[in-house]
């Protein structure tokens, strides 16, 4: 599978441009059978073991304040409404009130009791704030493939009962095996206002509340024609939990052509101007837009904005969503750690992909006002991705195409980290291994080329492996320190870059024309790479070619300091450079290179000279330097073609 280049892919995250890929499939280990991930429900769910029909032998007639009533048997009020004595219980052991209202006093009910043919009025609690969906006892919620308006019932009914059970005391809503569609795509709103709100539309968990489900619990979009539609919402609520479960969005049967416009923000979840929520164990799969999303509610500007707050998705499975696996467009003190990632924006049969395409993006919204000014619309902050693992993703892994204050760290993946306009990004300590058939691409992205936003990031003690590129560094005010970078044919690329400290990475490559440090057609002002160690490449440690050659470069400087250099260095049409204190093996090459400083270096150069100075330089000061040539009819320094203002000190030691 080909990936696109990084520079590409942070143009698709920013303006949504469609990029097309191969599919993917996965590969299981050998001996390992592929379990449908999405099975077919149940069509005919099993019987409730837990209920006997044995008729009960008496009535609530005469039942007396303070009582306690155990439920053993089948009670059918035969439509009749009982007005209960004060502080009448009923507790559970095995039977059910049917057919009728009770009108409480006070007093309780244990919820095993409670199902769809038995109203509750008055003033009562739960026994236990733990509520139990059983769902045979609920015959207006319907499991299995269904009709539009059975799943519409379906989304309201589940919805108003965790509402129900809430004011009843429950603060956990618990359901275990379970597999029914909801209709998630039609207004209901009976308003003058019509608009659809697909959050508002969704199933909805109140505040202060725990939705927690099981690997047998299965929520699922009705299939559906609309371009947008939220499966699950935490919408303007606060303290809520959803654990476990499988929500499955339509992208398997999902109508195109219905309605106009892209297909692409179906949402599986969504957390909407939520504060304090914990989704933690789910599922979210198959969506035609997002498996997860965080966003607010209005606009920063506005009087009535809504932000996302404290919000944390951990251990989670996110899996074949169609654009994303989660976009985080607005909100702030995020946590998504542990999570796994697949297969993000892969192409399906009647479902391409949708760009971005990658695992986690960070998109909050922005514009300009005539005079430049940013408009933010959205703002997106205080992001920490730790832990995760991705793995087949179309265009990537982790991208933030605009954010701020985000720590990438010790996660494990396959595709490659990207930044856009960013600043205060943090990418520690993550291991990225390109997939054996996908090694095109770069392992970290640092910074869109026409971005003014992108400074103030760190790149440290990250592993890169088989990625085309290491590191492609973009932008100003960054260090990049500590990362081993292998199987490469560039490990480090810096591209118009300023304010950069470049120290400590480890390089090497068996990969033919490889070159560790590689500078290309652009500027770099105030760049130091230092205390680097280049094990082994096929071509040169360090190559710069076209660096500073404009006149708006002329007064820029980089240093090349203290360096271990297993192979040669070459300079070519650059302006600037200070190579000071390295030691490097088979020797430099200087052609049109102006204003260099060559001192204090150690040079080993086997079978060729030490230094070569081609035609065009002007400007050279090379002194102090320890050199070994090996080899016949070999030179120290070699100046092949006069040029301008070339000193070469006789405090040189040659060793020939």
């Amino acid at each position: 599978m080909k990936k696109l280049s990084y520079f590409v892919l942070v143009f698709c995250a920013l303006s949504v441009i469609s990029c097309s890929n191969e599919n993917f499939e996965e590969v299981l280990p050998e001996g390992t059978e592929n379990p449908d991930p999405d099975p077919d429900p149940d069509p005919d769910p099993d019987p409730d073991p837990d209920v006997t029909t044995t008729p009960c032998d008496f009535d609530l007639k005469n039942l007396t304040a303070n009582s306690t009533t155990v439920i053993d048997c089948m009670l059918d009020l035969k439509g009749e409404t009982i007005n209960l004595p004060a502080n009448a219980n009923f507790d559970f052991d095995g039977g059910l009130i049917i057919n009728g209202t009770l009108n409480f006093s006070g007093g309780y009910i244990d919820g095993r009791i409670m199902n769809s043919d038995l109203e509750l009025t008055g003033d009562l609690t739960l026994k236990d704030p733990t509520f139990k969906f059983i769902p045979t006892r609920w015959k207006n919620i319907v499991q299995g493939r269904t009709t539009k308006d059975i799943a519409l019932k379906n989304n309201t009914n589940l919805e108003n009962l965790m509402n129900f059970t809430k004011e009843l005391g429950a603060t956990t809503f618990d359901i275990d095996k379970f597999d029914a569609y909801f209709e998630v795509t039609t207004v209901t709103s009976t308003t003058a206002n019509q608009n659809f709100y697909p959050s508002v539309e969704s199933i909805n968990v109140p505040s202060d509340f725990t939705l927690r489900m099981t690997d047998n619990t299965y929520l699922r979009v009705q299939p559906n024609t609309s371009k947008n539609y939220v499966l699950l919402a935490i919408r303007e609520v606060s303290n809520v939990k959803v654990i476990g479960g499988n929500l499955y969005g339509d992208r398997k049967e999902h109508d195109d052509n219905t309605e106009s416009g892209p297909h692409a923000f179906g949402m599986v979840l969504m957390v909407h101007g939520g504060n304090n929520v914990d989704i933690e164990g789910v599922k979210m799969a198959y969506g035609t837009g997002d498996g997860g999303n965080v966003n607010s509610v209005n606009f920063t500007f506005q009087p009535n904005y809504v932000p996302s707050n404290n919000i944390r998705f951990t251990n989670c499975t996110f899996d074949s969503n169609r654009r994303n696996n989660v976009s985080i467009t607005d909100g702030f003190n995020i946590l998504v750690e542990g999570c796994t990632f697949l297969n993000a924006g892969i192409d399906m049969p009647g479902s391409p992909g949708k760009a971005p395409g990658v695992a986690l993006d960070v998109e909050a919204f922005r514009s300009r006002d005539d005079a430049g000014n940013l408009i933010l619309y959205e703002k997106a902050y205080d992001i920490t991705l730790r832990n995760n693992t991705e793995r087949g993703s179309k265009f990537g892994a982790f991208v933030i195409a605009i954010g701020e204050d985000v720590t990438i760290e010790n996660n494990d993946l396959e595709d490659g980290i990207a930044i856009g306009a960013g600043h205060d990004i943090k990418i520690i300590g993550n291991t990225i291994k390109a997939a054996a058939d996908d090694n095109i691409g770069a392992g970290i992205t640092t910074g869109h080329p026409n971005s003014s936003d992108t400074y103030n990031n760190v790149i440290a003690n990250n592993r890169i492996i088989s990625h085309n590129i290491g590191i492609a560094a973009y932008q100003r005010d960054m260090e990049i320190y500590g990362n081993t970078i292998e199987d490469f044919s560039v490990g480090i690329q810096p591209k118009d870059i300023k304010n950069f400290d470049i120290y400590n990475n480890t390089l090497t490559s068996d990969r033919n024309a490889s070159i560790a440090i590689f500078g290309n057609l652009t500027t770099m002002d105030n760049v130091t790479f230092r205390n680097n160690n280049v094990v082994k490449v096929d071509r040169e440690s360090i190559k710069m070619v076209a660096v500073n050659e404009g006149a708006e470069a002329a007064a820029f400087k980089t240093t090349i300091t203290d360096n271990d250099f297993a192979h040669s260095t070459t300079i070519s049409r650059t302006n600037g450079i200070d190579f000071i204190g390295n030691r490097t093996k088979e020797g430099m090459i200087l052609v049109n290179a102006k204003n260099i400083n060559i001192n204090s270096n150690t040079i080993e150069s086997t079978g060729r000279d030490g230094i070569i100075i081609q035609e065009g330089c002007s400007n050279l000061n090379i002194g102090l330097n320890n050199i070994t040539v090996i080899g016949t009819n070999l030179d120290c320094i070699d100046q092949k073609a006069a040029g301008t203002n070339i000193v070469i000190a006789n405090d040189n030691t040659c060793n020939n």
